[in-house]
């Protein structure tokens, strides 16, 4: 059951940023990185914590990319 809820809210992030056709290519990757970040940290480190330090973590890489 909570794959499932996972799955859900990895699908509904991704069908929203579709909608953010008006954001820059940085907040486009800093999204991205954050959200694939968000679901690496929980899947390692099955917490809270883990989960938010990912998307932290994955919210700076992505906003690092291509500068």
């Amino acid at each position: 059951m909570k794959n499932i809820v996972k799955l859900v809210a990895v699908l509904f992030i991704a069908g929203s940023m579709t909608a953010c056709s008006n954001m820059s290519q940085t907040q486009k990757n800093t999204a991205v990185g954050a959200a694939i970040g968000g679901v690496a940290g929980n899947v390692i480190g099955n917490s809270t914590g883990a989960t938010l330090g990912g998307a932290a973590l994955g919210g700076l890489i992505g906003s690092q990319v291509d500068k």
